[in-house]
């Protein structure tokens, strides 16, 4: 059978909630209310930092580009799973399963990376001050975030070409709760030699790359802040990491048990969640009760808002 011919009839079923029969209106209503507030607490995020002079640096300037890769995250994933247990009915066609594995990668892979960019900033504020200005201007910020999403995008297109040349030979039964890389893989009755080196190598390149350069920054960083002599002045530089390394913690946290979950369909089911919905959803709620620019930003909108 051709593969034109075989992607215009195959229809995938996830099994990652197989095992639920009952409560699906309410499921449905949670993960609805799960995507709300990520939306909507992202997309404050992203409008104080637009119109609070007050946060227009590189570091606000990198977390609106989170905030939106968060709202993108959770789009691609949390939607289509309201819908499917309102249906009752699991599934998607081929066309949306690769549209879904490609803008999921794209945005795990962009965020991977942002976080990486997020470190070499405040290693450049806290270990070359003087220099601040010069490394971060405003040029380079807009290169290095425009970067990072082509880097997604582009990884994420090289991975889903290859996974268009899989074949399924009849099986549809995805053992997850959306379309990603590996379940595919272990569907396809093909040769996938060529898409599990590419999915190894990206792991490397793409997650394991960045997660080195944060580890590297945050030595220099550490090292940097041993050397302040007020204890004020470690305690605000700290201040000034400890949303990002939450964040960093969380990301690759899920990473890593998503990893360990191996072939666990319930554990791999709740780490999926986690990365998928929950994260994006926490993100802003990290930055807004421990960064006191926010918090500042957030006050004066709401009494801005309440005097209007």
């Amino acid at each position: 059978m051709g593969i034109r011919n075989q992607t215009q009839m195959v229809e995938f079923i996830f099994l990652g909630f197989s095992g639920i029969l009952y409560g699906h209106i309410y499921i449905s209503l949670t993960f609805l209310a799960i995507y709300l507030v990520t939306v909507l607490g992202n997309l404050m995020i992203f409008t104080m930092i637009q119109l609070d002079s007050n946060l227009h640096s590189p570091m606000y300037y990198f977390l609106s580009h989170l905030s939106c890769l968060d709202i993108c995250l959770s789009s691609v994933t949390v939607p289509k799973m309201v819908v499917n247990f309102l249906q009752q009915q699991h599934t998607i066609s081929y066309n949306q399963c690769m549209a879904q594995m490609f803008f999921l990668m794209s945005f795990m892979g962009a965020e991977a990376v942002l976080l990486a960019l997020m470190a070499y900033d405040r290693y450049a504020a806290i270990c070359k001050p003087l220099h601040y200005s010069r490394l971060m201007n405003t040029k380079v910020c807009t290169v290095l975030a425009f970067a990072t999403w082509v880097w997604g995008f582009l990884n994420s297109a090289l991975h889903t070409a290859l996974s268009t040349k899989l074949e399924f030979c009849g099986v549809n039964q995805i053992h997850h709760i959306f379309c990603d890389l590996p379940p595919l893989m272990k569907m396809a009755c093909n040769d996938v030699h060529i898409n599990e080196v590419a999915d190894h190598m990206a792991g490397v390149f793409v997650g394991g790359g960045p997660l080195l350069f944060i580890i590297f920054s945050y030595v220099f960083i550490l090292s940097s802040i041993l050397k302040i002599q007020s204890t004020t002045g470690k305690r605000k530089a700290f201040s000034t990491c400890a949303s990002h390394l939450t964040v960093v913690f969380i990301y690759y946290g899920n990473g890593i048990l998503n990893y360990q979950a191996g072939n666990s369909l319930a554990t791999g089911t709740l780490v999926s969640i986690m990365y998928c919905a929950i994260t994006p959803m926490l993100n802003p709620i990290i930055y807004s009760f421990r960064n006191k620019e926010v918090k500042r930003a957030l006050k004066k909108a709401v009494e801005t808002w309440r005097k209007s």
